[in-house]
């Protein structure tokens, strides 16, 4: 599984080149292959639909179409039965920003500066959590869509 892992498709969405290549470093270092980078949030959703990634890290804070935009776009088109992870990354350490960001579909939020033993672990259960939601799916038949999850928090008023 490990091999798999390491071939999966991880979408990097950033608009500071310094962040991307951050990542890049340190996932590459991991061992990690399959590496699509941006520093253009406005072709996010053009670069998912191409790439068909199984994770997106996405900066929340940018200009044009920020990471609320894209997180609010990207669940209604999810097909039933489909788990895309996605890793907020954000300096934005506030409540009412992680709140809204998990509200919107996100699976888990990292504060920059990022500390790299959180982003690996992060990376790598949220993998191995599509590939078991992907193997259950293949022997149960289609699950829930993600936005049925019981804990997701509702946005606030």
């Amino acid at each position: 599984m490990t091999e798999t892992l390491l071939s999966s498709r991880i979408l990097i969405i950033d608009d500071e080149i310094r962040n991307v290549e951050l990542l890049e470093d340190v996932l590459t270092a991991e061992g990690f292959t399959n590496l699509i980078s941006s520093t253009e949030p406005d072709r996010a959703m053009a670069l998912i639909d191409i790439v068909v990634p199984d994770l997106l890290l996405l900066d929340l804070r940018m200009p044009g179409t920020d990471g609320y935009s894209i997180l609010s776009r990207l669940q209604p088109r999810q097909r039933a039965g489909e788990y895309l992870p996605v890793v907020v990354l954000t300096a934005d350490a506030a409540r009412d920003a992680r709140h809204r960001a998990l509200a919107l579909g996100a699976h888990d939020f990292l504060t920059k500066p990022f500390d790299i033993t959180e982003v690996i672990l992060r990376v790598w259960n949220l993998l191995e959590t599509r590939a078991l939601y992907k193997r259950l799916r293949e022997l149960t038949g289609q699950l829930p869509k993600a936005e049925q999850r019981p804990w997701q928090l509702k946005p606030e008023a």
